[in-house]
């Protein structure tokens, strides 16, 4: 096929979905792939020090439908630089630049906000380590038999992928496992795990008394006596049901490219200001709607709360969070604004994904101080009603009568299991009643559920450590 056939099928493909999702979102549809891509490329070439292609390859084969552009799709990696080019045939072209400390921002013509990173004052941490320097491996042969069944790959597609591992068992590493060039200490994108922890930082700020949860959120362009808006509060941002008309952030595939969500990420230069501008689709709390645009908002809300500058919000973090929790490795990326990009975002290596999950299960203490409001745990584990995936209060969980909930536990997870989940296999998942934590990460298709293997090592990892314990004789 010549490259002027390519193109015209390209061409055609995109006006035939504008007709049915409307000319201005397939207008938008090229830049947001591109944008989606050189947003990861930059961050996990730069950040992560993976190798692009990998990247590219491992990334656009966990979406469905991106096999009909990737072809089209060209990228440029500028090391010198320190930025990423990804172009679709000319209908799409998107910028992301890397800053030290700051990781990568979509650059949309606009000029990327000044940011000062804030410097590291050397916090001690609170929580206790979790291991030592070197990799710990299973201290089972159950345990090394569920690592080995979540590392191997199927023999046809979907496959696994899976590149990070950690298990925790009563706050210590009992097991972990790398894929190649991935080690304790490479930042890996949690994607909408940064959800959870944009959830955290609430809860420190409802803490200290600066949010409410049941009051209207403080958003500037929502306090008109007129705006429907102003209703919207914290608690509906966390559980997604604030009522923006933003589409929904649930499926990762080519057709997400025209949900009106990914404009704001993908194409807008400040998110919060874009999410705050778009009106209601229904009455804030009466309906679940699972879109990036409540996060944004939050973002927005702590950086305010923190003092508004974006360095005031990264300082905020950091003294707060990840510091108490020995976190030491972790990137918050921005956008063009300044402002945290929290719903999906930030890197981190899977032992420090793994000791936020241990906050989680110490119940929101770190070495005897409390960090997160008491009842805070519980609170983000509640069940939102009609959130058919099962989701809290920004954690996705088990509990009430969700589908969701109910497939999980048919799959062999226990009833009292919540954890954080980004899209293409991210997961940090806290079993209190096992006193577990396990963070897996990869690159595998959402759907069907079983395609990323967790199911397996949930039920694999729960029964290990049970057994282990018995021969140990602790209960």
């Amino acid at each position: 096929m010549t490259r002027r056939r390519k193109i015209i099928l390209l061409t055609t493909a995109i006006a035939c979905i504008g007709l049915a999702l409307g000319a201005a979102r397939a207008r938008n549809a090229p830049q947001v792939a591109t944008g989606f891509l050189a947003d990861i490329l930059c961050a996990e070439t730069f950040v992560s020090g993976l190798d692009p292609q990998r990247t590219f390859t491992e990334t656009t084969d966990a979406m469905p439908g991106t096999g009909l552009i990737t072809w089209a799709m060209d990228y440029r990696i500028d090391r010198v630089r320190k930025d990423v080019t990804v172009t679709l045939f000319g209908l799409g072209r998107s910028h992301a630049v890397y800053r030290e400390g700051l990781g990568c921002t979509l650059e949309h013509g606009a000029d990327i906000a000044d940011v000062e990173l804030p410097p590291d004052d050397k916090q001690p941490a609170l929580l206790p380590e979790i291991a030592g320097s070197a990799i710990v491996p299973p201290q089972s042969g159950a345990l090394a038999a569920a690592l080995d069944r979540a590392f191997t790959e199927p023999a046809q597609p979907p496959y696994r992928r899976t590149r990070a591992i950690v298990v925790l068992k009563s706050g210590r590493i009992v097991a972990e496992r790398y894929a190649d060039g991935i080690g304790p200490e490479t930042p890996l994108l949690g994607f909408s795990m940064t959800k959870s922890v944009m959830s955290a930082l609430t809860g420190v700020l409802v803490r200290q008394g600066q949010l409410t949860l049941d009051g209207p959120a403080p958003v500037a362009a929502w306090t008109h006596p007129d705006d429907p808006r102003r209703a919207i509060t914290v608690d509906q941002l966390l559980r997604h049901t604030a009522g923006l008309a933003l589409g929904s952030s649930l499926e990762a595939s080519l057709g997400s490219a025209f949900e009106p969500v990914n404009r704001m990420k993908f194409i807008e230069t400040d998110m919060a200001a874009y999410a705050a501008s778009i009106p209601l689709a229904t009455a804030p709390g009466t309906v679940w709607n699972y879109h990036d645009g409540n996060t944004i908002m939050l973002a927005h809300l702590i950086r305010n709360a923190a003092g508004g500058k974006p360095a005031d919000a990264l300082r905020f973090a950091r003294r707060e969070l990840f510091a108490p929790l020995g976190m030491r490795h972790v990137t918050l990326q921005l956008d063009g604004a300044g402002t945290i990009e929290g719903s999906s975002e930030m890197l981190a290596p899977a032992r420090d994904w793994a000791r936020f999950g241990q906050l989680y299960l110490n119940d929101g203490v770190a070495g005897g101080k409390r960090i997160l409001p008491e009842g805070w745990v519980n609170y983000s584990a509640s069940a939102t009603p009609n959130a058919w995936v099962g989701i809290g209060a920004g954690f996705w969980t088990n509990q009430g009568d969700s589908f969701g909930a109910k497939f999980r536990i048919a799959h062999g997870w226990p009833r009292d299991a919540f954890f954080a989940k980004g899209t293409i296999g991210q997961y940090t998942i806290v079993i209190p009643s096992e006193r577990l934590v396990i963070v897996r990460l990869g690159r595998s298709l959402n759907a069907p559920p079983q395609a990323d293997g967790v199911f397996d090592l949930v039920r694999d990892v729960v029964a290990a450590t049970r057994e282990k314990g018995k021969m140990a004789g602790v209960d």
